[in-house]
């Protein structure tokens, strides 16, 4: 949300205005209003709460820097939070006393690369504890902006970092626990998630989902996301970009909903009815708000001209569905747009209603009697426990991508000489990556290594991470000479990807790879390279370089990356983190438009797909690549031979039953298909670690009519396996769901033919046969 237009204009709101003391129906004046009734439903102290406004009050109701209505005892409020991996930097967080920090977990697409609901969920909730807390001390809101999951569809996207990649399973399952864990608590693994209960009226923050849809580009090839049209088939909308959305809404019950920047086929996302109300309220069931993102509204007047007046990007939002607008247009146009007869005040009062619904469920009008973790204070940030959960989100995520020779881990060794050579040796704030807050503190590489032993050295070989010159090559070749190891630590930081910055090349940043390549050349022992950064990196010459012995991925690996680094170098913690992402060669980024939306392949162009899913061509490293210390084996594979359905299955939209919020995934005359998968798998190594099992299918050659992914993620489970022991893995396969196709159409169907099960090197064929 890059705000360009109005950023000063929504700053701090302060604290007497922001809860507390300074709460709604707190004071004499507003305790005999309905609204304050917390004993009345939600619904009806909403309707009254509305019914007391006037037009104005209404509409400085609907922006990002709400007003204060004294007369109502109502303060104002500032919604713009944000808290992807911590409690973030953001228009409505200050970070002072008493809380000048908070746990700054890794970013997004590391912790992604445990493959671990139960850690995801685990994270949001500490977040959530610090964010209250910091809300008791005037220090923050508790609507955050957080998680984004858009699909990592291009590899050069400068905010892939903050997602959970580009498979949509992963990507939907992340949404799922991340939310619940933000705004409910508890909900690990164990619990089936998919049975969609009833969310609870109370929330302990308010997770919002962003951006929809098919936003994945900043700024590339001479256009950026403010004027970008995604031009995207119906199909990879149904079958990979929407799902997470979809997750987040049905199984998360995330109570916000960003809509982004780009138009999809011509239409901004933010005015589109067909996505805001008929998919997003009428389809998924949604009740929450959806807020555009930071200056999205003015931009369909005056940056794309979509409209050709101001009160018509009004109109335009409000009629597609959008409640709340991040900025302040809707503030400056809205009444002129109602006195022009283009909306009505029905539809401010609709908007009005979702945004205070919101506040109420947050316990912003309850008074000293709704407050319930009023107890949580400063305290409760930076805690023994969110630290050490951030180094072993760090740990579960670190990625093995190479270890010739089986030189990890080093061995223990107090008189080992270690040289720490690169421009991230010793990082701090670049092991963040985006949208990070003030961190409780920093370990970085340099320092972690320093606790195994005594002999550490650091030459950072480069100025920068642009590495522009080789002047420090000299000391870094040196120390390397003199070591008996070498780690080199290179990479990006936010001068390569961020917000409104994508890469053009895939390769190192200036001289990175020379320098690399120059001290491996002299190093008389092992030599790792430490990649960290968000997105992919070409890392051929190193994967095939007999003196580079082994290569990390570490993501941007948050406040204790360094110990993390350490922890796995020497193996205190066995990696067993798998890539969410695939790693393209440069060559892709030479010949592939980042704007060219299509997932599928394409012969008669040569353009060759994108994602694990479609990409037809070479690439460095596979989504779901990672090595480990020990070695695994799977035996005594089991799974049906045959299925026997109906010809064609539609799986239909959530249904909402009895006036009450459920949203069942009605599959007609799927419920007998359901089937599980058991195998055994096996620790043959002499190292406990843990492991992560990737279920696939591979749908029949019969289905090529419809352009079916290459393969399918459809399961996963992270196990701790002793060395030498075997442990079952079992997965719950629902034939219409995981076996089911999309076509041109958006619609899932079955095809008949042979599906292959792929578990590990196991592959395992379900025939599927339809009977009409």
């Amino acid at each position: 949300m890059l705000a360009l237009l109005f950023f000063f204009s929504i700053a701090w709101a302060p604290a007497e205005s922001r809860g507390g003391a300074g709460a709604a129906c707190t004071d004499s004046r507003s305790s005999s209003f309905p609204f304050c009734d917390v004993s009345l439903p939600v619904p009806d102290r909403v309707a009254d709460l509305v019914g007391r406004m006037n037009l104005s009050e209404k509409i400085a109701q609907i922006v990002s820097n709400a007003s204060g209505i004294p007369r109502l005892g109502i303060p104002g409020y500032q919604w713009w939070e944000e808290a992807l991996h911590g409690v973030a930097e953001s228009p409505g967080v200050k970070f002072a006393a008493p809380v000048p920090s908070a746990t700054s977990f890794p970013q997004v697409i590391l912790t992604v690369a445990s493959f671990n609901s139960s850690l995801w969920n685990k994270i949001a909730q500490a977040i959530s504890i610090e964010a209250i807390a910091m809300y008791n001390a005037g220090r923050s809101g508790l609507t955050f902006w957080s998680p984004n999951i858009n699909i990592f569809r291009d590899p050069r996207w400068g905010r892939g970092q903050e997602t959970p990649g580009e498979d949509p399973l992963l990507s939907s399952k992340y949404a799922a626990y991340f939310v619940r864990g933000l705004q409910e608590g508890d909900y690990d693994e164990g619990t089936a998630i998919s049975t969609m209960q009833r969310r609870p009226t109370r929330l302990k923050v308010s997770s919002c989902c962003k951006h929809f849809t098919a936003y994945d580009m900043e700024k590339s090839e001479g256009t950026d996301c403010f004027h970008f049209n995604a031009q995207v088939t119906v199909q990879d909308l149904q079958d990979t970009f929407d799902p997470p959305f979809r997750s987040c809404i049905v199984d998360g019950q995330a109570s916000g909903l960003m809509c982004s920047y780009n138009r999809v086929n011509g239409v901004p996302s933010c005015a589109d009815y067909t996505f805001l109300t008929e998919t997003v309220r009428n389809s998924w069931g949604f009740e929450g708000y959806i807020v555009s993102d930071c200056d999205a509204v003015a931009l369909l007047y005056e940056y794309i001209n979509y409209t050709t007046t101001a009160e018509d990007a009004v109109a335009d939002v409000l009629s597609a569905g959008m409640d709340l607008n991040c900025g302040t247009f809707l503030l400056r146009h809205t009444a002129a747009a109602i006195e022009q007869g283009k909306v009505t005040e029905a539809a401010v009062d609709r908007a009005l209603s979702n945004v205070m619904t919101v506040r109420m469920r947050l316990g912003l009008f309850d008074g000293n009697s709704g407050e319930t973790y009023n107890s949580i204070g400063p305290d409760a940030v930076c805690t023994r426990e969110h630290r050490q959960l951030s180094l072993e989100a760090a740990e579960q995520g670190i990625v093995l991508l190479k270890n010739s020779g089986n030189v990890l881990p080093f061995p223990r060794n107090d008189l080992m000489t270690i040289a720490v050579i690169g421009p991230s040796g010793n990082a701090t704030e670049t092991m963040l990556g985006n949208y990070a807050g003030v961190p409780c503190q920093y370990i970085t590489p340099f320092q972690g290594l320093q606790e195994y032993t005594k002999g550490v050295v650091f030459e950072p070989g480069c100025k920068d991470i642009m590495c522009n010159d080789t002047t420090l090559f000299l000391a870094a070749v040196r120390a390397a000479e003199n070591s008996d190891a070498v780690v080199i630590v290179v990479g990006l930081d936010k001068d390569q990807e961020r917000e409104g910055l994508d890469r053009t090349s895939l390769l190192l940043p200036g001289y990175q790879q020379d320098l690399v390549l120059e001290v491996s050349k002299v190093a008389k022992g092992p030599v790792i390279l430490v990649v960290m950064s968000g997105g992919p990196i070409d890392v051929t010459f190193a994967k095939g370089n007999c003196k580079i012995s082994s290569v990390l991925w570490v993501g941007y690996p948050g406040e204790a990356g360094g110990k993390a680094i350490a922890r796995v170098i020497f193996g205190d913690h066995n990696p067993a983190g798998r890539l969410p992402m695939t790693w393209y060669p440069q060559a892709f980024a030479e010949h592939v438009s980042i704007l060219n939306m299509h997932l599928r392949p394409n012969t008669s162009t040569g353009f060759p797909g994108r994602t694990y899913r479609f990409y037809t061509g070479e690439n460095v490293y596979e989504f779901g690549h990672g090595l480990s210390y020990t070695n695994f084996t799977y035996t005594n594979f089991s799974a049906p031979s045959n299925i026997t359905a109906r010809n064609t299955v539609a799986i239909r939209t959530p249904l909402r039953e009895d006036g009450a919020r459920h949203f069942p995934i009605d599959y007609t005359g799927c419920e007998a298909l359901a089937f599980k998968v058991v195998a055994y798998i096996s620790n043959t190594g002499t190292r406990d670690s843990d492991h992560i099992s990737l279920l696939y299918a591979i749908p029949p050659a019969a289905s090529s009519s419809l352009s079916p992914p290459r393969k399918q993620l459809i399961s996963f489970k992270r196990q701790h396996l002793i060395a030498g022991r075997c442990a079952k893995v079992e997965f719950d396969v629902d034939t219409c769901k995981d076996l089911g196709l999309t076509n041109e159409a958006g619609t899932k169907v079955l095809v008949h033919g042979d599906y292959k099960l792929s578990l590990g090197d196991i592959e395992h064929v379900i025939s599927l046969t339809l009977l009409s």
